[in-house]
């Protein structure tokens, strides 16, 4: 009888450490490392201002009209993948994804974990994204399959980071840093990467940048925009 309780007492043990287990590595998957060990250890996060951050968007341009055209299962196929090299992307570059909102898709460099090459890091990313596009609509192409373009927009500045809801939690990012990239985007061009005059001022001349000039923006009268061609070799940066 003591074995049988022994035994008993041994699995209900194990099942209770999988369990938790299990619900750490969830939260893992939706709040950042830093955020979830808070979260874990006192119950709630504290919402933190960063001072340096970059924001980066994304959308598919004509993406209303393609999910017209579409079957939801083949359209949350295609999005997905997608998305899933999106997220790829930016773990490679440090970027730290914070949702995805319809066809948009949202993420940060600079934090939880403060750096200073935080615009480099986020153009990088936007850089391979697009590049991850074009491979992509050549196999769609072949495939005869719907074809997405991708605008991406960043900006640079504060922002404040936290956690919000109590049964479901989300880990989000609000100030007008956000808003601005979000319009950087919309000003943006398909295939393209369209950043802020704060974000070109970090990148300190190490990419081949096309200057826009002032472009109207939603809410935000004029704002000096540049498209990102591609990284500068050493040389060229040394040139200039």
């Amino acid at each position: 009888l003591f074995i049988l309780i022994a035994l008993i007492l041994y699995n209900r043990n194990n099942l209770i450490k999988k369990e938790k287990q299990r619900s750490e590595r969830l939260l893992l998957n939706i709040l950042p490392k830093q955020t979830a060990e808070e979260l874990k250890k006192y119950g709630k996060a504290s919402a933190r201002r960063y001072e340096a951050a970059t924001v980066i968007f994304t959308d598919f341009k004509g993406f209303t009209q393609i999910a017209e055209s579409c079957s939801p299962e083949e359209l949350l196929a295609q999005l997905d993948e997608c998305f899933a090299a999106f997220d790829e992307i930016a773990l490679k570059h440090g970027i730290e994804k914070i949702k995805t909102i319809g066809d948009a898709w949202l993420g940060a460099a600079g934090l939880p974990e403060q750096c200073a090459d935080h615009a480099t890091k986020a153009v990088n990313a936007a850089l391979e994204m697009q590049e991850f596009m074009h491979s992509w609509r050549e196999a769609q192409r072949d495939n005869g399959k719907p074809l997405f373009y991708c605008r991406i927009g960043i900006h640079s500045g504060p922002v404040v980071a936290g956690v919000v809801g109590k049964s479901k939690f989300a880990y989000d990012i609000w100030g007008d840093t956000v808003n601005i990239a979000a319009r950087m985007e919309s000003q943006g061009e398909p295939n393209e990467v369209n950043i802020s005059k704060a974000t070109f001022e970090l990148l300190n001349g190490a990419y081949d940048c096309i200057s826009r000039g002032l472009v109207k923006a939603k809410n935000k009268g004029e704002l000096e925009m540049y498209f990102v061609r591609h990284k500068r070799t050493d040389s060229a940066v040394t040139a200039g």
